[in-house]
């Protein structure tokens, strides 16, 4: 299968469409994804957002912010919101998406690169490593892991 892996800089006028995409997936509300997207499409920051489509269909995605909602305001910045459609998962999109995150922000001189999740296994196939527990917003801590 052919896939089309973006920048949101790249196509700039999907922003609406993948606000509304994260939202559904991570009940956050639309407009917190969209003022992020507004910092990162204007240059206030170079913390992006990356899809992959698949057609005009937005099959999986992440951004990058300061934090993830942790107490660890030293970690930064932050991989987040990483989706991936369920019948399009084990196809490598989320690693390549991953890939794409930390080659970009290396290339503007941003490294390491942290992120929290309750997976364990998955983060590590693509050069990620566990780095420390952090409290987030659940009462459990999470895993954090760097990509230098």
């Amino acid at each position: 299968m052919k896939y089309d892996y973006i920048t949101l800089r790249e196509r700039p006028g999907i922003k609406e469409t993948a606000a509304e995409w994260f939202s559904s997936k991570w009940g956050v509300p639309k407009e917190a994804y969209l003022e992020c997207m507004e910092d990162y499409l204007s240059g206030k920051t170079e913390y992006g957002w990356y899809l992959c489509l698949d057609g005009d269909k937005i099959v999986g995605g992440m951004g990058v912010i300061e934090n993830d909602f942790h107490e660890r305001k030293d970690l930064a910045p932050n991989v987040c919101a990483v989706y991936t459609e369920e019948s399009y998962r084990g196809q490598g999109i989320a690693g390549k998406l991953l890939d794409m995150v930390v080659d970009d922000l290396r290339s503007k001189g941003i490294s390491p690169v942290y992120l929290i999740t309750d997976h364990t296994g998955f983060y590590e196939r693509y050069g990620w490593e566990f780095f420390c527990m952090v409290q987030g917003s659940d009462p459990e801590p999470s895993r954090m892991y760097i990509h230098k």
